[in-house]
């Protein structure tokens, strides 16, 4: 072979080698670059240009700034990712008597158990899951969404019937949310007929054994099932099952924090949970519809009709100081903690409603699996988690356990760069594919055309 033979191979090696490290984050830019042609641009980015960080409160928490979905393009997505039932979903529904009545329902129900109740709830569920896992094996190498995904899945259906929950219900509430987030996340299309599985044996239960919880009035016996599948058995077990596996890969990628968890009090678990929710914020961007001029000091009034695109990482990263380090200890006076900080949202403006136990249920579960194991992982931390988490989990009842497994991170380290390069391919592929099948569906779209003042039973999505 030449000279300049031999120097294309070398250079084929070389690109071929480097693919993990560049691709990504090109195929990453040219998703957000499609995304923003396909919807078009008739977002106003907060922060940003015009509305900057320090108004983002302020203008997120005004009364004009409360419409959900109706004259939005970026409805049609969301809708399309949360169907069969998105009409009905706590976070999508317009503000009126249909919205209060959910509201009020899912505060309500959420209310039931007392603190010592989750505690003792959460705990249970996280033992019932860790003890599946099963063997005599030294270490156990898991995806962490994936491990905690059954455990809240077992949580919110107890706190919904007030009983415990079958294993077989289980897989259909896992089956469920796994579908929604891995479809959120574009790393696999939306499979309806686990959803509808599930919305079965909702409407089978309700039918025979409903909660104790009257739920609401104004929705159909459909839509009451469709109620508590999106905000109970999708949002509530996806955004608990990815805030806790954040939770324990911050701990298994910073083992300085691990170690010192030891001789700390709850309260600095308490601190850890602050910090990994700053930097790994469960929302991305929230978009809200202005239905009334929101005035401003010093700067044009945004008009009604205004999509506001509410970014959180941006916003929460604006009020850190060193925001890239990850220190549980800047959380300990006021002086030093982060000003934009709104991990549950904004109280004025449809805040999470598991924000006053939230941090309480995560530090529960956690304490469960740290108890039993201690945490490794040198895979890529990032806000989205796509990999879902990977993370080796070493008995603490073994004594030869004490070193750190060299290999197998090494091993994981390489793993996890090279899955991201198959990964983020398939995610321009499908995400693009959603996007458009979105927009051509028009759920949210076609919905409030067909019927402006009230439900629209034909809003179902398709495969």
């Amino acid at each position: 072979m030449s000279a300049a033979g031999w120097a294309a191979v070398g250079a084929a090696l070389a690109l071929a080698a480097s693919l993990p490290y560049w691709l990504p984050r090109t195929v990453v830019a040219l998703r957000v670059r499609i995304f923003a042609r396909i919807n078009g641009e008739e977002g106003i980015p907060v922060p940003g240009r015009e509305v900057p960080a320090e108004e983002f409160k302020r203008v997120y928490g005004h009364p004009a700034a409360n419409g959900r979905s109706r004259g939005a393009a970026l409805s049609d997505l969301f809708w399309y990712w949360l169907s069969p039932g998105p009409e009905v979903h706590q976070e999508h529904l317009e503000p009126g008597p249909r919205y209060d009545g959910v509201a009020r329902t899912t505060r309500q129900i959420l209310a039931g158990p007392s603190r010592a109740e989750w505690t003792g709830l959460v705990g249970r569920c996280t033992r019932q899951v860790l003890d599946e896992l099963g063997g005599d094996e030294r270490l156990f190498k898991v995806r962490l969404r994936d491990l905690m995904m059954p455990v809240w899945a077992s949580v919110y259906y107890e706190v919904v019937f007030r009983s415990p929950c079958p294993r077989e219900v289980r897989d259909l509430i896992t089956g469920n949310a796994d579908d929604v987030v891995s479809a959120l996340k574009c790393t696999r299309l939306r499979h309806l007929d686990r959803r509808a599985r599930l919305t079965a044996y909702l409407r089978e239960r309700l039918a025979h054994d409903p909660p104790s919880v009257p739920l609401p009035a104004l929705l159909t016996e459909r839509e009451r099932a469709y109620y508590l599948q999106g905000t109970f058995f999708n949002t509530a077990v996806v955004q608990m099952s990815e805030a806790t596996a954040h939770l324990l890969l911050a701990l298994a990628t910073h083992p300085e924090v691990q170690e010192h968890l030891a001789s700390a009090g709850p309260d600095y678990l308490d601190r850890v949970i602050d910090e990994t929710l700053q930097h790994f914020p469960l929302f991305g961007v929230a978009h809200r519809i202005t239905t009334g001029e929101i005035p401003r000091d010093g700067r044009p009034a945004l008009p009604p009709g205004s999509v506001l695109l509410f970014n959180y990482p941006e916003y929460q990263r604006s009020g850190t100081a060193g925001a890239e380090r990850f220190d549980p200890d800047r959380w300990l006076s006021r002086d030093t903690r982060p000003t934009a900080s709104i991990p549950f949202g904004v109280a004025a403006n449809r805040p999470c409603p598991a924000r006053g136990f939230a941090v309480l249920t995560m530090r529960v579960a956690a304490e469960e699996v740290l108890r039993r194991f201690r945490l490794e992982s040198s895979a890529e931390h990032t806000r989205s988690l796509p990999s879902r988490g990977p993370c080796l989990l070493i008995p603490r009842a073994d004594t030869g356990s004490r070193r750190r497994p060299r290999l197998r991170l090494a091993a994981m380290r390489l793993a996890d760069h090279w899955a991201n390069v198959p990964r983020s391919l398939t995610q321009l592929v499908l995400g693009t594919y959603m996007v458009w099948d979105a927009r051509r569906q028009g759920l949210c779209r076609n919905y409030f055309a067909a019927a402006p003042g009230g439900p629209s039973p034909s809003v179902v999505g398709s495969r």
